[in-house]
């Protein structure tokens, strides 16, 4: 496994915040300040988010470069912030299929998609469900010719047993899970029961902790991101799951909402993070060496 960033985490410089949360930190900052800044911190890889840079020829002839330079492990990332719109919008697959393009000339193994948002969904999982079961089996045929895993995002759109239940039914080896390990919490799952449960599809991650804020109202501001180990996500536990079921792909770190207690340091939540992640990586491979 290698310990990275999901660029996501600087999304206030890349011109996104969340209003009534968040402000605008008054500079921007470019992919490749990103790719510098992973670089400095000692990143091993990077999850790049398609909504925030373009995709024509010659950007991504440089992107391709740049990443190979720095030997980084890569996921592109598409589909923020509804993707699919948990079925209801079936054009985004167009699109989807466009950028499948995009993650095959970048050298990404996974394209982490998400099938909506926690606005989409419906009131039931079944509709949801049958509305997305036919987009994803063409959409996972298509990933094959292109040889990229689409990684679905549990994002805050479907509990762990739905999501395992569209896995189940699809049966591709082109379709899997990018793994948040923290988005659940705001539905009202346990973590570490999650990560079990959807940890043998995991084919990309978003290694993220949160933490209750009293007082605020929603699911997604009452649980705000906090720097790993100091939330309610057990990231050595998380780790070890993920090692044994054979998970050995890129462990990136997502800041989205930092809790407002942190302060707007989003670069030193992510550094205290990389930190606290590289220590789990060190347990999860010492406990599994012989003795």
């Amino acid at each position: 496994m290698k310990v990275g960033i999901d660029s996501y985490s600087f999304h206030r410089f890349f011109g996104e915040h969340y209003p009534g949360l968040e402000e605008e930190p008054g500079q921007r900052m470019e992919v490749w300040d990103f790719l510098r800044v992973a670089r400095e911190m000692g990143a091993e890889g990077v999850s790049l988010e398609a909504c925030h840079l373009p995709s024509d020829p010659a950007f991504l002839e440089r992107l391709r470069a740049a990443l190979d330079e720095a030997g980084f492990a890569r996921i592109w990332a598409w589909g923020h912030p509804d993707g699919l719109g948990s079925g209801r919008k079936p054009e985004a697959a167009a699109d989807l299929l466009k950028h499948l393009a995009v993650a095959r000339t970048l050298g990404a193994p996974a394209m982490r998609i998400c099938c909506g948002g926690r606005r989409t969904r419906p009131e039931r999982w079944e509709e949801q469900r049958d509305l997305l079961l036919p987009l994803l089996r063409r959409l996972a045929d298509a990933a094959g010719e292109q040889g990229v895993v689409l990684a679905i995002e549990n994002h805050l759109d479907m509990l762990a047993e739905e999501l395992a239940e569209l896995l189940e039914r699809v049966d591709s080896p082109w379709l899997g899970v990018c793994l948040d390990t923290a988005n659940n919490v705001r539905l009202g799952e346990d973590a570490l029961a999650v990560v079990r449960r959807l940890a043998p599809w995991a084919r990309a991650t978003h290694v993220k902790d949160v933490a209750p804020q009293p007082g605020a109202e929603g699911s997604f501001a009452s649980w705000p991101s906090v720097p790993l180990g100091q939330g309610v996500v057990d990231v050595d536990a998380v780790v070890r799951e993920l090692a044994r079921t054979g998970y050995d792909g890129l462990l990136a770190v997502e800041i989205d909402y930092l809790h407002p207690r942190f302060g707007t340091d989003e670069a030193a939540a992510v550094r205290q993070s990389l930190e606290r992640l590289r220590q789990a990586v060190e347990g999860a491979v010492d406990e599994a060496a012989p003795a």
